[in-house]
């Protein structure tokens, strides 16, 4: 999102006016009325050493209702739990029009424009964008959280994984349909909270100014719990049934082309998928 090509743009954003504030929050109990997750950008941010903490106070104060209030839907952002440096998040769009129109309304918009000073200069790479659907009917995310109205709302709780399977051959060459119809069976049975899986949308980028990784061959899935370690445990249980065993296992490790990157993420503040 906060991408530094944005200096480029700076006539076309003071045109429209400055706005040093995000819109009103979203109150606690609350969900938003953004667009369904049909397309979604995984964005992996590596961070200037030791502004973490600053840059998810601004993500959160002015970077959501901003952005939905645009038809986006930011489904969640966090910490990462392994790299002091990493902020990860995920943006919705109903499709790819949307997208554009969007995209273009926030970053020639006033918010940006009023805030990009402090958010640039937090960033060394934003360009590790996943930009993906949903690899089977129903294994979108489901209808937005609700999210705390402030980033002085309850930030405890929650915890969310993302595991990005590397394969051989692209995903609707079969994997999808197997993560689908064998895996994700087989990860719930043993008590692990699948809450989507993504493909890769295979499609141009209909927003180049925003850079994203051109990988094909590929599928993300997503597990939220209570915490890491509870995740940990239900992944284990997982992999040691004899369904997994019998069932998955070897399909999965002849599918793979690498071991899978594995995203310990922890929510923000106002992060609305904990």
């Amino acid at each position: 999102m906060i991408g530094k090509w944005a200096g480029a743009m700076v006539m076309a954003g003071t045109a429209i006016g400055a706005m040093t504030g995000a819109a009103t929050g979203t109150e606690r109990g609350q969900t938003t009325d953004a667009a369904d997750a049909q397309i979604v950008e995984l964005r992996q941010y590596r961070l200037v050493p030791g502004v973490r903490d600053d840059f998810v106070a601004l993500f959160d104060r002015a970077f959501v209702e901003s952005q939905e209030a645009l038809g986006m839907r930011i489904v969640g952002q966090y910490r990462d739990h392994d790299d002091a440096a990493r902020f990860t998040w995920i943006r919705g769009f109903r499709d790819r029009t949307a997208r554009e129109q969007g995209l273009k309304g926030f970053y020639f918009g006033p918010v940006w424009q009023a805030n990009r000073a402090a958010a640039n200069p937090m960033l060394d790479d934003n360009d590790n964008v996943l930009l993906l659907k949903p690899a089977a009917p129903g294994l979108g995310f489901a209808s937005a959280q609700a999210r705390a109205s402030d980033a002085g709302g309850d930030a405890a709780g929650g915890a969310v994984q993302v595991v990005i399977e590397y394969l051989w051959k692209t995903p609707d060459t079969g994997f999808a349909a197997f993560f689908a119809n064998e895996m994700k069976p087989a990860l719930e049975a043993a008590g692990v909270n699948v809450i989507a899986a993504y493909v890769p949308l295979g499609e141009p980028n209909n927003f180049p100014q925003l850079p994203v990784r051109d990988d094909r061959k590929l599928l993300a899935w997503f597990v939220r719990g209570d915490s890491h370690d509870a995740i940990a445990a239900a992944l284990a249980r997982a992999r040691g049934s004899a369904r997994w065993q019998s069932r998955v296992a070897a399909v999965l490790h002849d599918a793979e082309e690498r071991p899978p990157q594995m995203l310990r993420l922890d929510p923000t503040p106002r992060s609305a998928l904990r």
